[in-house]
């Protein structure tokens, strides 16, 4: 058993993460925890005003996150998105189903009011580094 001898927080130049008093990612151990992340350009402070672009922006700064803690996609088991806007569904639903093709993490869609009108879609993600270079085994059963 190993001992965990450190917490990494990765902070990502949103205004709010210093604000509200929370990191970007939380790292402990292998296990890497994403708070809810929207589809805002953190250098420029733009948003999209699309779902889908928000939804683009969004996996890059996911994407950017989970590199600077040695990690990418292909690590995420869990995957929790929020469109406020069921007419948006479907198109975001296709980003999400090419960025995630292979990779497959458990998978929660809420359709639920944001922090504010202008925000079309976020995104919270779980990984466990180096989950995308394991074995998988793939099981079907008929529920």
């Amino acid at each position: 058993m190993s001992v965990i001898k450190e917490i990494i927080k990765v902070k990502s130049g949103s205004i709010l993460e210093d604000k509200e008093s929370y990191s970007r990612v939380t790292v402990l151990g292998e296990w890497i925890f994403m708070s809810l992340t929207a589809g805002r350009d953190y250098k420029t402070r733009r948003m999209p005003e699309t779902a889908r672009a928000q939804a683009e922006q969004a996996f890059r700064n996911v994407e950017g996150a989970l590199a600077a803690v040695g990690s990418s996609l292909a690590d995420v088991i869990r995957s929790r998105v929020f469109i406020p806007r069921q007419e948006d569904v479907k198109e975001v639903m296709e980003l999400i189903g090419e960025k995630y093709r292979g990779i497959d993490p458990t998978s929660c869609v809420t359709c639920a009011p944001l922090g504010g009108p202008e925000y079309l879609f976020e995104i919270e993600i779980t990984a466990y580094r180096g989950a995308g270079s394991l074995e998988t085994k793939h099981i079907r059963i008929s529920l």
